[in-house]
């Protein structure tokens, strides 16, 4: 039986954000899925995991890091890069916990990005 390809998942409300990084992520030859929230991510588990969780930390809802924190209570630990457009050293902080990669700012450099990426799909084959 063949595998699916390895698929990075971004959440984030702000759809110009979804289509900037998908493009982005595209233009690097990785395959990108994308939801509008937290919840829209949750609903689509059951078709499979990603290698890597690009989120936004503050979004309607659910933000990013209950997210994060939702998954790892029930089990589910994919390395997650959190964005964000307001640092808030305090939240980062708080998921350290868990499977966080990396935490960058908005508006994100490409390169910063795909390090974290490399970081994250590493860090994926170890727990998978």
């Amino acid at each position: 039986m063949a595998e699916a390809s390895p698929w990075i998942a971004i959440v984030d409300d702000d759809p110009a954000v979804l289509k900037a990084l998908s493009r982005l992520l595209r233009s690097r030859a990785f395959s990108a899925r994308t939801y509008g929230s937290g919840e829209e991510f949750l609903a689509a588990l059951p078709s499979g995991l990603p290698v890597c969780l690009i989120v936004d930390l503050q979004m309607p809802g659910m933000n990013g890091l209950e997210l994060q924190q939702h998954l790892i209570s029930n089990g589910i630990k994919i390395p997650t890069i959190l964005i964000t457009a307001h640092a808030d050293a305090a939240q980062q902080e708080q998921s350290h916990e868990g499977a966080l990669v990396a935490s960058l700012r908005k508006p994100l450099q490409d390169e910063a990005l795909f390090s974290a990426i490399d970081r994250a799909i590493g860090s994926s084959r170890n727990i998978g």
